[in-house]
C-alpha cells in the first residue's frame, strides 16, 4: 500500500522546471579580493539558488615574430649554400648504410661468439663492425655540424630580414624601409646616448667626403630619448658643398623607435653586450652586416676599405664590402 500511495503523491506534485535564458548576462563585478555577480532586483539568494556560469578561455600558441624564420630567409640561405641540402642528404644515406652494415655484422658476431667453430671469422667480423660504427659516428658528426651551421645562418638571415623591415625617416618628410636601400647605400647604425651620437658626428667630419663617395649613410638612434644636435659649422658660400655632404650623410633617422630598440636589444643579448653600451653596425651594400662593435665606428677604416659607388671600379667592386659577420 505504501508504494501506490507514494506514486500517487509524486504524480500529484508537478515539478517546476526553471527556464534557462539564453540572453547575455551582465559581466561580473570585481571589487577588492572577491567577486560578485549582479542579480535582478527582488531575487533572494538562498541555499537552493544556483546560477549558471560561463567560462571562456583563449590561448595564442603562435611563436614570437622575432623567432619565426621567413621564407625569404630560407631562400637566401639556399642561394648562399646551394649544396648544403645535398651534403646533408648524403650524410644521412651514409649513416643509414653504416647502420645497416653494423646490424649485419651483429647478426654474424653473435653466432661467432656462441659457436667456437666460427671463432676464426671473429677478427674479420669485428673489423667490419668497427668500420661501420666509425662511419656512422663520422657522418653523424658531419650532419650535426652542417645542421648547426644551417640553423645559425637561418637565424642570422632572419635577424637581417627583421632589420630590413624597420622604418627610416628621410629628411623628416617621407619614410622608407631599411631594405629599400639595398644596392643604393651602405648604412652605419649608431645606437647610444645623444652625447655619443654627437661625438661620432664630430669624429666623422674629417672623412665626410670619403664616406659620401662610398655611399655611406648614417642612422643615429639616441637611446636616452634626447635629440642629438649636429653642429654644422657656419662657413662661406664657397663651402656649401661640404655642408650639403654632411646633411646627406646624416639625413636619416629611425622611425618607430620602439621597434628599433627591441631589435638592438636582441642583438646585444646575443653578443653578450650590456644594454647600456653604445654600439655601431656597418651594413654592406646588399644589406648584410659587415661589421659591428662597442664604441665609436672606425670612420677611417670605412674610407680605406670600401670602394666608391661611382667611377671606374664602382660596378666591379660592388660586392667587395668585406666579409659578413
Amino acid at each position: 500500500m505504501a508504494a501506490p500511495a507514494l506514486a500517487s503523491l509524486l504524480i500529484s506534485c508537478p515539478v517546476r522546471h526553471r527556464a534557462l535564458s539564453l540572453a547575455p548576462t551582465p559581466a561580473p563585478l570585481v571589487s577588492g579580493g572577491g567577486c560578485s555577480s549582479p542579480r535582478p532586483p527582488g531575487e533572494r539568494l538562498g541555499p537552493t539558488t544556483r546560477r549558471p556560469h560561463i567560462i571562456r578561455c583563449s590561448a595564442a600558441n603562435k611563436p614570437s615574430p622575432s623567432t619565426e624564420i621567413s621564407s625569404t630567409a630560407k631562400i637566401r640561405s639556399e642561394v648562399l649554400s646551394p649544396f648544403r641540402s645535398v651534403r646533408m642528404f648524403f650524410y644521412l644515406a651514409f649513416m643509414a648504410s653504416g647502420a645497416l652494415g653494423g646490424l649485419i655484422s651483429i647478426t654474424r658476431l653473435v653466432p661467432a661468439l656462441v659457436n667456437s667453430s666460427r671463432a676464426a671469422d671473429l677478427p674479420e667480423i669485428l673489423k667490419g663492425f668497427g668500420i661501420d660504427l666509425g662511419a656512422v659516428l663520422l657522418f653523424a658528426f658531419l650532419y650535426t655540424r652542417e645542421s648547426s651551421a644551417k640553423n645559425a645562418q637561418l637565424a642570422k638571415l632572419s635577424r637581417e630580414e627583421n632589420l630590413s623591415k624597420l622604418k627610416l625617416r628621410v629628411d623628416g618628410n617621407r619614410s622608407i624601409a631599411v631594405g629599400d636601400l639595398r644596392g643604393v647605400a651602405r648604412l652605419v647604425i649608431l645606437a647610444g646616448p645623444a652625447s655619443y651620437i654627437a661625438d661620432s658626428f664630430a669624429r666623422s667630419k674629417p672623412y665626410t667626403d670619403g664616406l659620401v663617395e662610398r655611399g655611406v649613410l648614417v642612422v643615429p638612434f639616441a637611446t636616452d630619448g634626447n635629440t642629438p644636435r649636429f653642429d654644422l659649422d657656419e662657413i662661406d658660400e664657397e663651402d656649401e658643398a661640404i655642408v650639403d655632404k654632411k646633411k646627406r650623410l646624416w639625413r636619416l633617422s629611425p622611425l618607430y623607435t620602439s621597434e628599433w630598440a627591441k631589435w638592438l636589444d636582441e642583438q646585444k643579448k646575443l653578443a653578450n653586450v650590456s644594454l647600456d653600451s653604445p654600439v655601431y653596425l656597418s651594413l654592406r651594400m646588399d644589406g648584410r652586416v659587415r661589421g659591428s662593435g662597442v664604441g665609436y665606428p672606425p670612420w677611417n677604416a670605412l674610407v680605406a676599405q670600401l670602394p666608391p659607388v661611382k667611377g671606374l671600379w664602382s660596378g666591379l667592386l660592388d660586392g667587395m664590402d668585406g666579409r659578413v659577420l
